[in-house]
């Protein structure tokens, strides 16, 4: 896995991340502001966030009911290996491991799995968008200048990522909604592509296409956006429950834009863990608002363990429980035909 160019590739986004989160920052004064914080406030952040964990269990089995209905308790184990699995692992596999389990344990193919996870990350992708359009107006009025932040135009970025986002979301809805067109439309496209290959990746398109169902109904589709908003409201929540301990303090919407610039940064391929991608644009939104380049920092990181570290104890503890291991088992269950799963 460490030869794969993914990997080298993340490792040195992460690495020129890193050097825009530390330049200028006086170390010991960040270890000081780190050794001093009230940390008896990650306490409430760590349970809200894995209330929002729950919830993402319940997005998840909420997508994949048109394949098969599968309570939230049996997904919530599943998606904290997933989380861990993206901690530890480079390129995401984690969403994969994931996929991966739920054939092991349900029978859901993995491919149909693959599009809900997919579109999961479309409408994380679109509501962090919508955080960061909240908050713009508040952050053309920010007078101190990041470095990273100031050299970035925010608004820009965000009308690009939109075009992204929002575009891949229309376009899955399409696909949901006109199934019949879309095969049709895959049957004129598949003739291009050498025959050896051809059935196959039809088999695995049309199964793609059925982990869609879900967004063919409007209703499935509004309540899987409003369960997303919830899901990183309640994130935003951890983030000011750990605010707290530290001497500084600014608006909850602040810490939801801080939250939307973050997150969308992580979506660059980088080292396990997101390293440099979450920390880098998190302390310079907070030096924009006027928040100490040290404090900034010491918030920053901690927030980025009391994030990384419990999800990933959790799921090592469920991927331990579980016989699947990463490698040749997983490669094995990736190349079993696939069965209709029970509904």
């Amino acid at each position: 896995m460490l030869k794969r160019w993914q990997f080298w590739v993340g490792l040195l986004i992460s690495a020129i991340f890193l050097y825009f989160s530390l330049r200028g920052l006086k170390l010991e004064d960040v270890w000081s502001i780190v050794q001093k914080a009230k940390y008896w406030w990650l306490v409430p952040g760590v349970a809200v966030y894995f209330v929002g964990v729950w919830a993402r269990s319940w997005r998840w089995h909420y997508m994949l009911r048109p394949l098969k209905s599968i309570s939230t308790a049996s997904m919530f184990p599943i998606v904290t290996i997933g989380y861990m699995g993206n901690n530890i692992y480079p390129a995401r596999a984690g969403e994969v491991l994931r996929a991966v389990i739920l054939k092991q344990r349900e029978n859901v193919p993995i491919s149909a799995s693959l599009a809900t996870i997919i579109v999961e990350r479309i409408f994380d992708g679109v509501v962090m968008l919508g955080f960061v359009f909240l908050n713009l107006s508040e952050m053309a009025r920010l007078t101190h200048n990041s470095g990273l932040i100031g050299s970035l135009d925010i608004r820009t970025l965000a009308i690009i990522g939109s075009l992204a986002f929002f575009g891949a979301l229309i376009l899955f809805l399409l696909a949901a909604m006109f199934p019949h067109q879309t095969e049709r439309l895959l049957d004129r496209v598949l003739p291009l592509l050498p025959e050896k290959i051809r059935v196959k990746t039809r088999d695995l398109a049309l199964r793609f296409l059925s982990g869609l169902e879900s967004l063919r109904s409007p209703a499935d589709a509004l309540m899987i956006f409003v369960t997303t908003v919830i899901i990183w409201l309640l994130e935003t929540a951890k983030y000011w429950f750990v605010m707290h301990a530290f001497s500084f303090e600014i608006s909850f919407f602040g810490l939801m834009l801080m939250n939307g610039i973050v997150n969308l940064a992580t979506t660059l391929p980088s080292a396990p863990g997101y390293v440099g991608t979450f920390d880098a644009p998190g302390i310079a939104v907070l030096v924009a608002y006027g928040v100490a380049p040290e404090v900034a920092a010491g918030y920053t990181l901690v927030l980025h363990a009391a994030l990384w570290l419990p999800i990933t104890l959790l799921g090592a503890f469920f991927y331990l429980r579980q016989p699947l291991r990463w490698g040749k088992q997983v490669q094995d269950v990736r190349n079993q035909p696939d069965q209709q799963p029970a509904p």
